[in-house]
């Protein structure tokens, strides 16, 4: 059986412990394993088993679906805000259009954190509510039209969300619109 080199144990190493969100600064050395050692080899195993990887956007292309948003707001002549959101639901981008109302970027930033937690346009959750209206209890979700998840291999990785036209359809094409610019 062939070891890997110093190095790819090294790296593979450094790899382990940001898995496990361990910061190391330096060089480290590491000895050729040996037959006592095959316990700390497994355990490291171990570690990387129990790390799950998820698929998130860049801020660019974060920015990117914000400013698509923005603009097909700004063509059909409206003034929003528009937020991008992590699948965790935290703010990667909001951009807040000239004119947009006070209103506008909360309830964007909330458009979308409800429909990447959902994993469904807001326009469709709002009809859940008519069977389990407690839903609309739960913090940082508005159950209002403008929001539209972001998908990688089916699952949700980010929301987008517009706020502040006239229509939650209008905020609903808009945040579309956004989603399109990251497929196109």
């Amino acid at each position: 059986m062939k070891m890997p080199s110093t190095r790819t144990r090294i790296i593979a190493g450094a790899a382990v412990l940001a898995a496990v969100g361990v910061t190391a600064v330096g060089a480290v050395a590491v000895a050729a394993p040996d037959a006592s050692r095959s316990g700390a080899a497994t355990a490291a195993q171990a570690q990387i088993q129990n790390v799950v990887t998820t698929d998130h956007l860049t801020v660019a292309a974060a920015a990117k679906a914000a400013q698509a948003a923005l603009s097909a707001a700004e063509k059909a002549d409206q003034h929003v805000s528009v937020s991008v959101v992590d699948r965790n639901g935290n703010t990667i981008v909001t951009l807040r259009g000239d004119g947009a109302g006070p209103q506008s970027y909360k309830a964007a930033e909330e458009k979308a954190f409800t429909s990447v937690s959902w994993n469904a346009p807001t326009s469709a959750l709002v009809k859940r509510l008519e069977q389990a209206p407690t839903l609309k209890d739960i913090p940082g979700t508005l159950f209002l039209a403008g929001g539209a998840p972001v998908q990688a291999k089916g699952a949700p990785i980010a929301g987008v969300g517009v706020a502040g036209a006239p229509s939650g359809d209008l905020d609903e094409q808009f945040a579309q619109a956004g989603v399109a610019a990251l497929n196109g």
